[in-house]
């Protein structure tokens, strides 16, 4: 574990909202994001509780999850980008340990979350799915855990393929605030949008029936407030104060869908990263090459990614500061996950590919802030996963696992001590692709070890010079020694 540059080890001590507004430059001018700063305007302010419950209303200990989709590591001021707007991930680092090496440890979407609700690998999978179903009948999840220890427990996402009926990623939930209309969900009727006027517009790949749908979903906006990202965590902010008002221990998950594509914020958030464009906005991605993009539209749908990325941290911001409005931060471990990333033009793909495990794809934001400043402004090379959720949770409230679970608690190391497993490797899979990496070397290949790709961890982390060739042994034995193994000598076939 080590000090961020510029950052100071913060004392153990409650942190207050004092120290998040501070760290995140509220007032400053340009620097967005929490009060009137903020692009579109202020949205209005949430409901107020009664006095009992200010400052230091309800009970505790309580556990907030925050879980992001298709959030970069590379996108996050914290982690080093200088120009994309995150003031309120960089404040939240400031107060949190910062895993440098976090990824999952399968994608995409539902096979994160599976492994970030129960604690088990979701990796090895199988075809057809490749992990894309429910959570298995004998995994117990942290919120049926927590809930027959007595706390209140509650969703909030728009995370609409966990929707579907067949689907199960609401168990032990007591409250489950579902919000329709992302991506491709079938929520209003398509035929309402104008083929003439869509394809004017936006630069429609095929058929535009993807395209159509989400013009459909979201064609009764007003205002900022009724994107997706501030529905969520407004939505979230209510229920936090529902879960307050209950007064007892608590734990909430807030998972926003944003920033995954369709990609269409507000302007005055694209105009942060791009001015002078006017060609038909490129509101969607094909999952392959990138050659039917001109530079001027990867330029453009680049910043229309990067302006979902701040809007979704403005209103994080403004859940963050109403938890500690209302006084529940002093007692809650809140942590923040994303669960994969997106190729915007990179090697030469836009889009999740399996076959395309590059770290503008596997490398993911994950930070864990401990009510009492435990590591805070501090940093951790571990490789950690989703599948270390889970057990942190129940390690930081001090509940015994119901079963063992594959991942690991980090709260020793946030408590400056050694991992209770040192790991010097970590595997993950998505589809019928594995991904190795170790302190010297990246490999990924097909689960049979063909197609191989192997980089210079150290000296080439973008992952531009290709060494399988020369370096054979270095990809078999990566194959064999950590994807094997580690899928219990089950590949290609199991």
């Amino acid at each position: 574990m080590r000090g961020r540059p510029g950052l100071s080890k913060k004392s153990k001590r409650a942190l207050t909202r004092g120290d998040f507004l501070r760290a995140a430059g509220v007032g400053a001018a340009g620097a967005t994001l929490l009060g009137a700063a903020g692009c579109g305007g202020l949205a209005g302010e949430g409901p107020r509780l009664p006095e009992e419950y200010l400052p230091g209303g309800g009970a505790g200990p309580n556990v907030i999850l925050v879980i992001i989709d298709t959030l970069r590591r590379d996108h996050v001021g914290a982690y080093g980008n200088p120009w994309i707007q995150t003031p309120n991930l960089d404040a939240l680092a400031e107060e949190s340990l910062l895993f440098t090496r976090a990824h999952p440890e399968a994608m995409p979407t539902l096979p994160a979350r599976r492994a970030i609700h129960t604690g088990m690998r979701t990796w090895p999978t199988r075809p057809p799915s490749y992990g894309w179903k429910s959570i298995p009948a004998g995994q117990t999840t942290v919120a049926e855990t927590l809930s027959r220890e007595g706390f209140g427990t509650y969703l909030v996402t728009d995370t609409y393929v966990q929707f579907r009926g067949d689907l199960n990623f609401g168990r032990g939930f007591d409250y489950y605030r579902t919000i329709r209309g992302q991506e491709k969900d079938t929520y209003k009727d398509p035929s309402s949008v104008n083929e003439e006027w869509m394809r004017d517009h936006y630069l429609i790949l095929g058929e535009g029936k993807k395209a159509r749908q989400y013009l459909a979903n979201v064609q009764d906006r007003n205002g900022e407030e009724d994107y997706f990202a501030p529905r969520v965590f407004s939505d979230a902010a209510q229920a936090l104060d529902e879960a307050v008002g209950e007064n007892r221990p608590f734990f909430l998950v807030a998972d926003c869908y944003d920033p995954h594509e369709p990609w269409d914020p507000p302007q005055e958030y694209v105009s942060l990263y791009d001015e002078g464009y006017t060609g038909k906005e490129p509101l969607d991605d094909n999952y392959g090459r990138d050659d039917y993009l001109t530079d001027r539209q990867l330029l453009r749908m680049r910043a229309a990614y990067a302006g979902e990325v701040t809007m979704m941290d403005r209103w994080l911001g403004k859940f963050i500061e109403r938890a500690y409005e209302i006084g529940v931060m002093e007692r809650t471990l809140l942590v923040v996950v994303s669960d994969h990333g997106h190729l915007l033009g990179e090697h030469g793909y836009t889009g999740k590919l399996a076959y395309a495990l590059y770290p503008e794809m596997t490398d993911t934001v994950l930070m864990v802030r401990h009510p009492r400043g435990e590591g805070a402004g501090t940093s951790s090379d571990f490789y950690a996963s989703t599948h270390d959720v889970a057990p942190t949770i129940l390690g930081f409230l001090g509940i015994e696992q119901p079963a063992p679970m594959d991942g690991q608690n980090l709260i020793p190391l946030l408590e400056g001590k050694e991992p209770l497993e040192p790991r010097d490797h970590i595997t993950q899979g998505y589809k019928d692709y594995v991904c190795c990496r170790d302190e010297y070397r990246v490999m990924f290949c097909r689960n049979d070890g063909t197609d191989a790709h192997l980089f210079d961890a150290v000296n080439d982390a973008d992952q531009r010079r290709d060494l399988a060739e020369t370096e054979p042994e270095t990809v078999r034995r990566m194959y064999e020694d950590y994807a094997q193994r580690d899928a219990a000598g089950r590949l290609p076939n199991f």
